[in-house]
């Protein structure tokens, strides 16, 4: 089994789930995993988790995200971006300097109302099931936070813009959002995702090129070890009895004076045992472990 993560670069067209399902035939492997849905329009970044990896898609999925997006003007659509059915339009009568200053006041802690065309449930029903529906329903605003926005550039009724956000904020809506205050409507209508924490637009594969890869024998090059994740994270090697203890998957007296909250454990011949977390009791507590107990 392969044990890993590829960053992958999504292509429009594709859902999430069409890139874990492509890459279980190329990998000829079941045990696959996304770490965050990207809309089928979207591209960019999507780290996917291979084997053991699979264990992080929930903690992958929670850092923070960078996208780069172009705001629509003067249409409101379904589906908040360029793809849905025209709701509305307007005329675009806000300034450059106007659009800009709306942009960058979402920077900060958000209640954001997500779109009815998403992966949220409203008892036990997914929004998109109910708008295929025609339903509308009322969603309660989530808290998201924008580390920082950018404008790159504007032509209205466009304005092109990099953006640093928060697990769960979704693009589509801050462009709604920007659009209402615009007075004239908006929708998203361009929307790639450049960076999932360290894992860049530059780095990532085509699933294209994870197919060459392994016609190639090559496939090593381009997965992630799961520990390369964590190197700010102080290692230690485990031995005797501590070594025993922990594959048990039981806490360990801290060794001597450590510094750090998140360690790396390594048995003597430097297999990754998992991270292991500094409790107040003076001990490693089992934090996330990838090898087999």
């Amino acid at each position: 089994m392969i044990n890993g993560i590829i960053n992958v670069r999504k292509e429009s067209g594709y859902t999430s789930h069409d890139v874990v399902a492509r890459l279980r035939g190329i990998l000829k492997q079941k045990k696959i995993g996304h770490t965050g849905t990207l809309d089928p329009d979207a591209v960019g970044v999507l780290p996917v988790c291979l084997g053991k990896a699979t264990r992080l898609c929930d903690m992958i999925g929670g850092w923070s995200k960078t996208y780069e997006a172009v705001l629509l003007l003067g249409r409101s659509t379904d589906t908040e971006d360029a793809s849905g059915q025209t709701l509305s339009t307007a005329p675009v009568g806000v300034s450059e300097e106007k659009i800009i200053s709306i942009l960058q006041s979402f920077v900060g802690d958000y209640q954001q109302v997500p779109p009815m065309y998403s992966a949220k449930k409203i008892k036990g029903r997914r929004l998109y099931e109910l708008a295929r529906e025609g339903l509308v329903v009322e969603r309660k605003p989530c808290p998201v936070r924008i580390f920082s926005l950018t404008v790159l550039h504007t032509d209205l009724p466009r304005v092109s813009f990099s953006v640093t956000c928060s697990k769960g904020t979704y693009i589509r809506s801050l462009c709604r959002d920007a659009g209402e205050q615009a007075g004239c409507g908006g929708c998203m209508e361009h929307l790639v995702r450049t960076r999932v924490a360290d894992f860049s637009l530059e780095d990532s594969v085509s699933l294209d090129e994870v197919e060459q890869a392994v016609r190639e024998g090559r496939l090593s090059d381009i997965v992630v070890p799961i520990d390369s994740l964590f190197m700010d994270c102080p290692s230690l090697i485990a031995e005797g009895s501590s070594l025993k203890r922990l594959m048990n998957g039981n806490p360990i007296p801290v060794p001597g004076d450590l510094e750090g909250s998140l360690f790396r454990l390594y048995d003597p011949d430097r297999h990754f045992i998992g991270l292991y977390k500094k409790t107040s009791g003076d001990r490693l507590d089992p934090y996330k472990l990838f090898f087999d107990t």
